[in-house]
């Protein structure tokens, strides 16, 4: 890969994990709840979703 596309590769994955984490910060509080997430860890588990 080129220096290009691995920057490519990265901003596309912040802008995934920005996106995620987002999402879930905004999740209703009853969603949330129900799946047995807490605001809290939105960017825990943003991490875990785009970088694995």
């Amino acid at each position: 890969m080129t220096v290009l596309s691995n920057l490519r590769a990265a901003v596309q994955k912040r802008a995934a994990y920005n996106r995620t984490k987002r999402e879930i910060e905004e999740m209703p509080l009853e969603i949330a709840r129900d799946l047995g997430i807490s605001r809290s860890d939105a960017a825990r588990l943003a991490a875990e979703a785009v970088y694995g």
